[in-house]
């Protein structure tokens, strides 16, 4: 029997299942195990190819008849926010974000539940538990951060204290060229505060701020509504068979 080393990936392919982004369409995923002493280097290498992180997994796409999800990159030195971001980003002018190592707690747990209960309660994610969601937090082998978004406390500007009622939060990787943010959930009774892009326009200024090119936002795929969204963040770069290639508008 070959034996292969915890550091040689091994590559597989799932079962064809209902696309949750496209009616009609069904979805394949190609995947991995992100373990050993290279799992940090092997997440970048797999990111600069259209590989998404979940929990130890590494997975892209990998569909029969269609191409439609595509990996953007937001160029962070370049980005001009529209006006309506920065609406949004006034809107929210008294919240604060803190980029933390990953650690679960029963608060985070609360908002989480309540973002899947409003906004995905037919989704893959819908009968998470608390170990469930402790186990997507705690279960990397690469650098991986957690962003908590808080309202702003009366004393946290001068000394850190005072914040607020959680009100979203953002599970990130930490990569050589840039943050790829790898889930994130919000409120969702302070859906008119935007939140969802507020956490993306947040960590393009953190990539700006520690030196990082991009911010990975996963597929972007047209004619989904769940995904239209990324394609508003410009300039980005979309992975295309000939590599990334830049959009300005």
């Amino acid at each position: 029997m070959t034996q292969h080393s915890r550091d040689t990936p091994q590559f597989y392919l799932t079962a064809p299942s209902p696309c949750p982004y496209l009616e009609g369409q069904e979805e394949r995923k190609v995947f991995t195990h992100l373990v050993g002493e290279r799992a940090g280097e092997l997440n970048d290498l797999l990111t600069h190819g259209g590989f998404r992180r979940s929990q130890s997994i590494a997975y892209r796409p990998a569909c029969e008849t269609c191409r439609a999800c595509v990996s953007v990159r937001v160029v962070a030195a370049d980005f001009k926010p529209s006006r309506t971001m920065r609406r949004v980003a006034e809107t929210n002018a008294d919240m604060i974000g803190d980029m933390r190592t990953p650690a679960p707690t029963s608060e985070q747990y609360s908002v989480f539940r309540a973002y899947l209960d409003a906004r995905h309660r037919d989704g893959g994610m819908a009968d998470m538990a608390v170990l469930d969601y402790a186990m997507m937090i705690e279960d990397s082998h690469v650098e991986t951060r957690l962003v908590e978004y808080r309202r702003r406390g009366p004393d946290s500007g001068i000394n850190g204290r005072g914040a607020g009622q959680l009100l979203a939060v953002a599970l990130t990787d930490v990569l050589s060229d840039g943050l790829s943010m790898v889930y994130s959930f919000f409120d969702p009774e302070a859906g008119d505060r935007s939140l969802g892009t507020l956490m993306i326009l947040d960590h393009i200024e953190r990539a700006k701020s520690m030196g990082l090119a991009y911010v990975y936002l996963g597929y972007w795929v047209p004619g989904s509504r769940k995904m239209d969204y990324k394609g508003r963040f410009l300039p980005q770069e979309r992975l295309m068979p000939s590599g990334w290639s830049r959009v300005e508008v």
